[in-house]
């Protein structure tokens, strides 16, 4: 029987866009850790030593009783650990606080996410384009709710107002509206009052916001004199009533990708609701990953690697941003926020003017690259007409300042090689 041979009763089950890369990369020789090979497609930061962050967690001590299940919504311990750097980051003088009721734990973003989607009632549920890709599948899978697909302008910066919102509230019935903030792929970032006016308007009209705040730790816009990190919990009123539910973990804001811990944090409904849903879909997280993580939710050490990460990723970001607009790679707007430039390539010969041919010809100068259409986020592949998003790529300066350095070198060879210079 060959690969490709179908089999009774399943789908084919589509690839987001980062999957779908790195295999077509692997197809080509690629290895993760190869020092030949330029992960400009990645979903991950550099997860090594920084100057000035904590020291990296290199084991992890196994207790005997770790040996067990952890519960579905995660150990009670870590659930308060979170809780508390909530109440500390973002709500101090609150008379509303979360508790550990207001967390639930799971084994990754995409679990964390898929537990909410499996939650969701018969509603309307909205979503930007572009945005992160494995939202397609996500709202593609489950039946309950329709997905309202919401388009923003690179024109107009991606900008989409508190006035905007509301108008999409009323205008489609939305009861949920699902995006990430920063936004992944364009590193737009709502925030400060107008973050608090998007809440406000979510409580005034009863719709829930499922905020992925996964890159809440990278920004590079931020309030002055302020730590550079932002989430709507600063604006929630009461915990256990306003329609805000959030989405982090220690997969990009901690650097730790390969521990799969990630939270949903929301009013105590929701929390049940979704560690219900975790009860069939997943099952729970690691035990002992969940103990060993308590240490990293202090205070003190989240302050100093957020800090870091500023430091260090900011001054990739401004290199790399820099680097490619003089190559010709054009952005609607600098990233507020996440490590990815969405870069338009309209404006480079062919066939590079095309996400999916500079993703082509990236890869054979071993490069890799995310072509634009896999964030035109399109459930059931209802909108049948070429994506808008078809000449623009995402690419991350997540790795190495070495690796970036290579790839923009690479690069800037592969465009004057078609300029003819």
């Amino acid at each position: 029987m060959s690969d490709d041979t179908s089999l009774p009763a399943f789908r084919t089950v589509p690839r987001t866009g980062v999957i779908y890369v790195t295999a077509e990369a692997t197809r080509r020789g690629y290895r993760a850790g190869d020092p030949e090979w330029c992960n400009l497609g990645q979903g991950q930061p550099e997860t090594g030593e920084l100057p000035g962050a904590p020291p990296r967690i290199g084991s992890v001590t196994v207790d005997v009783n770790d040996l067990e299940y952890a519960p579905v919504a995660g150990l009670w311990e870590v659930r308060e650990a979170i809780a508390s750097l909530y109440n500390r980051l973002y709500r101090r003088g609150l008379p509303s606080q979360y508790s550990a009721e207001n967390v639930s734990l799971s084994g990754g973003g995409r679990a964390a996410l898929t537990r909410a989607a499996a939650s969701l009632g018969t509603v309307n549920l909205g979503h930007f384009l572009p945005d992160y890709t494995a939202y397609e599948e996500l709202l593609d899978v489950f039946k309950a709710f329709t997905s309202i697909p919401i388009l923003l302008e690179g024109e107009r910066g991606y900008a989409f107002t508190h006035e905007d919102l509301r108008r999409e509230i009323q205008g489609r019935g939305l009861s949920a509206l699902l995006f990430s903030n920063p936004c992944n792929p364009t590193g737009k970032l709502v925030q400060g009052e107008e973050l608090a006016r998007w809440v406000g308007v979510a409580r005034e009209q009863e719709c829930t916001l499922l905020i992925d705040e996964f890159y809440s730790h990278y920004l590079w816009t931020g309030r002055p004199g302020h730590l550079p990190l932002e989430s709507a919990a600063r604006y929630v009123e009461d915990v256990n009533k306003d329609p805000i539910v959030l989405f982090d973990g220690f997969t990009k804001n901690w650097r730790y990708p390969g521990w799969r811990m990630t939270w949903t944090l929301g009013p105590r409904q929701v929390i049940d609701a979704v560690s219900s849903a975790g009860s069939f879909l997943d099952g729970g997280g690691s035990r002992p990953l969940q103990r060993a993580a308590i240490p990293l939710l202090d205070e003190q050490l989240v302050v100093k690697e957020t800090l870091a990460i500023h430091h260090h990723f900011r001054e990739k970001r401004d290199r790399f941003h820099s680097r490619l607009e003089r190559l010709g790679i054009r952005t609607d707007r600098p990233p507020d926020g996440t490590f990815y430039v969405w870069g338009n390539v309209s404006g480079l010969p062919a066939p590079l003017n095309d996400g999916m041919g500079f993703f082509r010809a990236a890869l054979d100068e071993k490069i890799i690259t995310v072509p634009g259409e896999f964030f035109d986020v399109n459930p059931g592949k209802r909108r049948a007409r070429p994506s808008r998003f078809r000449s623009y790529v995402r690419l991350s300066f997540g790795p190495s300042m070495e690796v970036l350095e290579k790839a923009l070198g690479r690069l800037e060879a592969l465009v004057l090689r078609h300029t003819g210079r």
